[in-house]
């Protein structure tokens, strides 16, 4: 009777313990990446890689999930404030939502789905072919060469990435108010832009770099830890994806606190 109590109890301890151990070694990864991101040498070449492949090749997917998501959200935000009589209110809920909201997180999590898997896979199969062990001696710090660039471009390509995709989810509600829903244009953009604040773009972008960072760190981290063989750098794969996308919801949510709190 006992061990049917203690059993589960000593479960769960070791479940805390561990997620505890995992949260510990992230947050030592993450402050040792952060620490050679602002000390020399810094390697450009592989910085802008790392950007490129961030910022441009991840364009073409925000860009179409930002115009559908503003475009969505007029055709919805019109059909329920049909019901009020506060039509007039679509274009000013569309932007807000974008800029705070719609437009970081689904930029961030598109993005989580292609880089954050990109990392993990690509320095995973280092790790268990040993190429990280022959960097090391080589006398290279795998830190400063693999993590630290791409921790940087992320942090910075996030936010352009997050800019673009307000202006275009802003241009698909008002492709839908003007062409369906019979806005007419100038009024429509004028209550788009008479709402819209500074603090409402600003906590976006701040959002974006945060998210940035948690993705090429849960990419980086996961790849660097990956063992086993091709299975490894899989587990580490869908591990990164999965982490990053539910810390960028997680973190979201402390960060909607610190500026929109009252």
């Amino acid at each position: 009777m006992a061990a049917l109590l203690l059993d589960p109890l000593a479960a769960i301890g070791r479940a805390t313990l561990g997620a505890c151990r995992v949260a510990g070694d992230a947050a030592l990864f993450a402050l040792e990446g952060l620490s050679h991101v602002l000390r020399p040498p810094f390697h450009l070449r592989l910085f802008w890689r790392a950007f490129i492949e961030i910022a441009w090749f991840s364009l073409p997917v925000v860009a179409l999930t930002a115009i559908f998501t503003g475009m969505v959200l007029a055709l919805q935000s019109f059909t329920g404030f049909a019901r009020f009589n506060a039509q007039s209110a679509i274009a000013s809920v569309v932007v807000i939502s974008l800029t705070r909201e719609l437009g970081p997180v689904l930029a961030a999590l598109m993005v989580a789905g292609r880089i954050g898997a990109s990392f993990a896979a690509e320095i995973g199969t280092m790790r268990v072919t040993d190429q990280i062990d022959a960097l090391t001696t080589l006398s290279t710090n795998p830190m400063k060469y693999l993590v630290a660039p791409r921790l940087l471009a992320a942090i910075i390509a996030l936010p352009l990435l997050v800019l673009v995709a307000d202006v275009l989810g802003v241009m698909g509600g008002w492709l839908i108010g003007t062409l369906k829903l019979g806005f007419v244009s100038d009024a429509y953009l004028k209550s788009t832009f008479d709402y819209l604040q500074a603090q409402d773009v600003i906590s976006g972008l701040v959002k974006a770099a945060a998210f940035g960072f948690v993705i090429a760190l849960m990419g980086t981290w996961c790849g660097y830890r990956s063992k086993g063989g091709a299975q490894g750098v899989g587990g580490a794969t869908t591990s990164a994806v999965v982490a990053s996308s539910i810390l960028i919801l997680a973190l979201d949510y402390i960060l909607t606190e610190i500026f929109f709190a009252q």
